[in-house]
């Protein structure tokens, strides 16, 4: 393989379109100045079709994780109970950032792999009335589950008056969601994900519901303060230095977006999870999650008959092929294919041969072909598999 030339195919940080990366290039400007204001005026109403909000979609030079703290401090007080949906290490990072802050933190955990059941979120929720906020991840990372935002906070509005807080990292801008219409009430993502710019941004929506909870919130903030964040915005300005080449790339990213549609990137996405799947199946390689609970950026594979890690060395010495692996008790045991943000079908096609030779290096039983033939058939029938 050539020594400078790598494929990334891991759930963030993904790849760079080369526009974005010449966007992030350009010369800095006063982030005070008058280039500055009109950058954020463009890029504003731009970010609201990607969350399905009209709120506005606040930016913080940050880490999605630094996002996730910025949803617990606005929305909560010290001793406050909450309820966190644990499906991985992210929700997990969800229940540890709520302990932090002194709330009395309940979990209600999934096995590796399995969606949260809406009907046992109803359950606890009717059995706790002093619950204030559930903390819920769209897309869990490190198991590739996408649970089921849409119906959990049907059932959280129906069973409670909490609010409801969604990490949607590794999904929003790859998913389709739709925040208002849905009911969510604070929606965190990243950068370098679906939003395919490098890490070091993160955005915040902030429904009407949970902008009165942000504002008669005693809780002492300063850097992670919303209001600073939307007084400034609607004024086209930031509290504090943004990352300026960040918002010169997130202008061209939009463009992208705008130039492909919306609804496009969705479809897209959706058909690369299809094709990643049906070669898995093909290849006898057992998936983490079932269909139903599947995501259409991040597809976890559990190996049986081979140690994943050996199979990622081997695509990653020979091929330049970078997958992930597995986290906490997965760790070692499952690998993971990233395809979201600046990720073809093209893209997912080499992957997967590329994946064939990998399993024919390990002396792995597979019969060449059967993957890449399968996500073909896959993509000329438009995602159906049968």
């Amino acid at each position: 393989m050539l020594s400078d030339q790598q494929f990334l195919r891991i759930p963030g940080p993904t790849p760079i379109p080369p526009s974005v990366q010449r966007a992030i290039l350009q010369p800095m400007i006063g982030h005070r100045d008058e280039e500055t204001k009109m950058l954020l005026q463009t890029i504003r109403p731009r970010l609201k079709p990607i969350f399905g909000t009209e709120q506005e979609v606040l930016i913080l030079a940050g880490s999605g994780t630094s996002g996730l703290e910025t949803a617990v401090v606005n929305t909560t007080q010290p001793h406050d109970e909450v309820l966190v949906l644990v499906t991985g290490a992210f929700g997990e990072r969800f229940a540890q950032i709520c302990e932090a802050h002194q709330l009395v933190t309940h979990r209600m955990e999934a096995p590796p792999g399995e969606a949260i059941a809406p009907e046992h979120v109803k359950a606890f929720l009717s059995a706790n009335p002093s619950i204030k906020v559930v903390f819920a991840t769209f897309c869990e990372t490190s198991t590739a589950v996408l649970n089921p935002i849409q119906e959990l906070a049907q059932v959280v509005q129906q069973n409670s008056d909490a609010l409801l807080v969604v990490d949607g990292v590794s999904c929003v801008g790859g998913v389709e969601t739709k925040m208002d219409d849905w009911g969510i009430d604070v929606l965190v993502t990243g950068s370098q994900k679906a939003l395919m710019l490098p890490p070091g941004l993160t955005f915040i929506a902030v429904s009407d519901r949970a902008w009165d909870r942000v504002h008669h919130n005693p809780r002492p903030r300063f850097y992670f303060d919303l209001k600073k964040y939307h007084d400034n915005l609607v004024k086209d300005s930031t509290p504090f230095t943004p990352a300026v080449s960040l918002l010169f790339g997130l202008d061209q990213v939009l463009n992208l977006v705008e130039e492909e549609g919306v609804k496009q990137v969705f479809t897209r996405h959706q058909l690369m999870m299809k094709m990643t799947r049906s070669a898995c199946h093909a290849l006898q390689l057992p998936l983490l999650t079932t269909d139903q609970s599947a995501s259409p950026t991040v597809t976890a594979v559990y190996p049986r008959d081979f140690q994943a890690n050996e199979l990622r060395h081997v695509l990653l010495k020979e091929f330049g092929l970078n997958l992930a692996g597995g986290q906490q008790e997965l760790k070692n045991k499952i690998f993971r294919i990233g395809h979201m943000g600046y990720c073809s079908l093209a893209d997912v096609l080499q992957t997967i041969s590329l994946l064939e030779l990998g399993l024919a290096r390990l002396g792995v039983g597979r019969e060449a072909g059967v993957g890449s033939a399968a996500a073909q058939l896959t993509f000329l029938n438009g995602g159906k598999t049968e």
